[in-house]
């Protein structure tokens, strides 16, 4: 079920210092998108791709979010989250909801590791 490692995602205050910072070290802009965080102020993600490519560090600045994420590529996030529902110790945070380019699902494994599961 588990495919790769889609990225990992860290919380900073200044997305552009940041981005300076670690394009320093290699890492080049891929994408960029922001959200509604309420109150009519929104929060920004950008990707970082390394040059041989495969995962990305992604740089986000969600006050609400300030811990290291893990995003897993799976095969299908709805039959990870149908597999994993039945298991009384995952935890889920989110339920499978849709982003632009696929489907997400947030879950606290029973070890109290949290993992954003990306996919179809």
């Amino acid at each position: 079920m588990f495919k790769s490692i889609h990225c990992a995602a860290l919380y900073t205050e200044d997305i552009e210092k940041s981005k300076a910072f670690y394009g320093k070290l290699g890492v080049q802009p891929a994408w960029e998108v922001k959200r509604p965080l309420g109150g009519g102020q929104e929060w920004t993600l950008t990707g970082l791709k390394f040059p041989d490519g495969g995962a990305q560090l992604v740089l986000q600045n969600n006050p609400q979010l300030k811990e290291i994420d893990i995003e897993v590529q799976v095969e299908s996030v709805s039959l990870v989250y149908q597999l994993l529902s039945q298991d009384p110790e995952v935890k889920w945070i989110q339920p499978p909801f849709q982003v632009e380019d696929g489907n997400v699902a947030v879950m606290q494994a029973p070890d109290g590791n949290v993992l954003v599961l990306v996919g179809p």
